[in-house]
């Protein structure tokens, strides 16, 4: 197995020649299938436009089945090709997320078309996209640091990354980042003070909430 030292090295190559795309942190983390079935949720939606990304939110009555008001990862179909999603809050305890013009082109969608989706939540939670600057953060950061980051489970790298995103400003990201290399040394697992069920998204959201989400969906 590879060290924690070996895994950030590998891992940083990777995102300068990537450009940060699709990364794992950690290549020796293997993905379990869920184990328990969990009822499948179906519904349709449509796509629609927020500034340059497409949008899918899920009706109300989709939303309220989830067993989260934050982000919850699910498996299933969109329009029957294969769906694995991380769903983010609306912040009104609605779910949505940005359909990619990969996955648009392989369902054969566009904006203003309707899909159908069947999904179920899942606990088995993809490996997070991890920016350059907390990547690095994490190599240089003390060795307890980047073993506490491999043993926590991937929902809460989720989180970590999810809380220093959330926000446009550099030196408000800067900050996120240090704090959370401080915490993590502390021994904190998980970001404190942070409000799930918020939409987090800095070009999506306002105070807290997905521009358009007070229009309700059926």
């Amino acid at each position: 197995m590879l060290s924690v030292k070996s895994t950030l090295n590998n891992s940083l190559l990777s995102t300068k020649k990537a450009n940060t795309k699709n990364l794992c942190y950690s290549k020796t983390m293997t993905v379990k299938h869920q184990s328990s079935v969990a009822p499948t949720i179906r519904c349709k939606a449509v796509l629609y436009t927020i500034g340059k990304w497409t949008i899918l939110r899920l009706p109300e009555s989709a939303s309220e089945k989830l067993p989260s008001r934050g982000q919850v990862m699910v498996r299933g179909t969109i329009n029957g090709h294969h769906l694995e999603q991380v769903l983010e809050p609306d912040g009104r305890w609605g779910h949505w997320f940005k359909v990619s013009k990969a996955l648009q082109k392989a369902v054969g969608v566009g904006v203003g078309d309707t899909v159908t989706l069947e999904i179920a939540p899942s606990r088995d939670w993809p490996e997070p996209r991890i920016p350059a600057d907390f990547l690095n953060a994490l190599h240089d950061a003390p060795s307890a640091v980047q073993t506490l980051w491999s043993d926590i489970t991937p929902m809460a790298r989720w989180e970590w990354l999810r809380w220093v995103n959330a926000t446009s400003s550099t030196e408000t990201r800067k900050r996120r980042v240090e704090v959370s290399i401080s915490k993590m040394r502390s021994g904190e697992r998980r970001p404190c003070c942070f409000n799930l069920a918020a939409c987090t998204d800095p070009d999506l959201a306002k105070s807290g909430r997905l521009i358009g989400s007070e229009n309700p969906i059926a």
